[in-house]
């Protein structure tokens, strides 16, 4: 074999250098860039979330009851209406809707003067039943 064969094979099983573990480092550390680049986007878009055009709440989720393991019922305010519907996977149902908040008040009960009532505000539940007939 001549000495020109063999340097190849020298020089790469030659042991690593400063030089080449510098090229290392700076790889990793272009990687952490990135990295912290992509985290700080996501943590900067959850926290812009809120922010841009204006729009008004017309739309409350109020409250809602699982019915079954993928199926619930679900109480909005859109608007002065409120809204139950039955969400079920591929589906959602309008069951009923209630009276707008302005006839709420006109049909609600007098205040007795000592903080109370006369009558106790329906529950999601009891409204839930009474719409599907139970």
């Amino acid at each position: 074999m001549s000495p020109n064969t063999i340097a190849p094979f020298a020089a790469a099983s030659a042991p690593v250098t400063l030089s080449s573990a510098g090229g290392v480092l700076r790889v990793a550390l272009a990687l952490l860039v990135v990295l912290a680049a992509v985290f700080a986007a996501g943590w900067l878009s959850r926290r812009l979330r809120g922010f841009g055009p204006v729009r008004g709440h017309q739309l409350e989720l109020l409250a809602q009851l699982p019915l079954g393991p993928r199926e619930r019922a679900v109480l909005l305010r859109v608007g002065s209406q409120q809204l139950l519907l039955g969400v079920a996977p591929g589906s959602v149902s309008t069951l009923h809707v209630l009276a707008s908040n302005s006839d709420e008040a006109a049909s609600a009960p007098a205040n007795t003067g000592d903080g109370t009532e006369s009558a106790e505000r329906p529950s999601f539940k009891a409204l839930l039943m009474r719409s599907l007939g139970k």
